[in-house]
């Protein structure tokens, strides 16, 4: 079964720090642009949860059709939300606490300028690896 899913960090500012479509489905044009803005759009319902809850995990926060929208907020209010069809509520969960941890060594390095556009394609790697092992 094909799925459908997009995954972006989104830092503090609200800045899109990293995106991709990870999903098996074949993939459109304007359907990415589709998903960026859904994704875009929840932003003001993770805002208002975010401050409600001492939860990391957010789960589904919002959905459009049958895609929904589950996120994880780091310490830092940094929010990887997920885009998807599937319902595998431990996956995701697994998914976003070891993309939280290259999240931290991307974060660490001295290199690296907090708030700007991750480019690394080690870390896409692991990501798109990550997203295939539990999605």
């Amino acid at each position: 079964m094909a799925s459908t899913a997009c995954f972006v960090i989104v830092s503090k500012n609200d800045i899109p720090i990293y995106d991709a479509e990870v999903g098996s489905a074949p993939k459109k044009e304007d359907q990415a642009y589709q998903h960026q803005f859904i994704l875009h759009a929840a932003l003001d319902v993770v805002q208002d949860l975010a401050w409600t809850t001492n939860a990391m995990s957010l789960k589904s926060v919002d959905r459009f059709n049958e895609l929904v929208v589950s996120v994880y907020v780091t310490a830092g209010h940094t929010r990887f939300m997920l885009l998807h069809d599937t319902r595998t509520e431990d996956g995701i969960k697994s998914f976003f606490q070891e993309v939280h941890e290259l999240y931290i060594k991307i974060f660490l390095n001295p290199l690296y300028l907090p708030g700007s556009r991750i480019t690394s394609s080690h870390f896409d790697t692991k990501v798109r690896a990550l997203a295939r092992k539990y999605l």
